[in-house]
């Protein structure tokens, strides 16, 4: 299973599309599900990602559009949650995005809200942010560099394929997680 990681485009506030490598990348690919941070703006991102696969998205915070806050996915072994992130302060406070896990009752949180992609494990729960595909500023500090994930899920496996886009060029970083009874740890 493949699942595409993505959000906080600011389009067409901040940004007028999601640069060229990035879509070259998501385009040629047909995704089992598509789990959005929000910050979409405007609903025709919304539209775009559904030609990418399923969706589940969350709002964020500079979104005027109605939909969840929160969402919960089963992919695999794993228990995946997705949150924006608005209301945390700092942005993406580990230990305030653990508390919203634990809420959740998820293995995995993704969020958004920060701009900067980033893979850690809090306690037993992992932590991604896919940061911004279209590398915009977000209101704090960030990369501003455009980023997303692809998730590969098989079982008790969970590939994170994190790319960022440096220059002219993505660069991949690829991290491997297992499941176990204390939660998820590194392989």
């Amino acid at each position: 299973m493949q699942v595409l990681v993505i959000g906080d485009f600011h389009i067409p506030s901040r940004a007028s599309m999601i640069p060229e490598p990035i879509m070259n990348v998501i385009s040629n690919k047909k995704f089992d599900l598509v789990l959005c941070t929000g910050d979409l703006v405007d609903e025709k991102v919304l539209d775009m990602l559904g030609r990418f696969g399923p969706v589940k998205w969350v709002v964020g915070n500079m979104d005027y559009i109605n939909g969840p806050k929160s969402v919960k996915v089963k992919l695999g072994n794993f228990d995946i949650g997705v949150y924006h992130g608005t209301g945390i302060y700092p942005r993406g406070d580990p230990k305030q995005l653990y508390s919203i896990a634990k809420r959740l009752n998820v293995d995995v949180l993704i969020h958004g809200h920060t701009h900067a992609m980033s893979i850690q494990i809090f306690g037993e729960v992992l932590l991604l942010n896919p940061g911004s595909a279209t590398g915009v500023w977000g209101g704090g500090p960030a990369s501003l560099k455009p980023s997303f994930m692809i998730l590969e899920v098989r079982n008790n496996e969970l590939v994170v394929n994190g790319y960022e886009l440096v220059g002219a060029e993505l660069k991949r970083v690829t991290k491997k997680y297992t499941k176990t009874n204390m939660g998820i740890k590194e392989i």
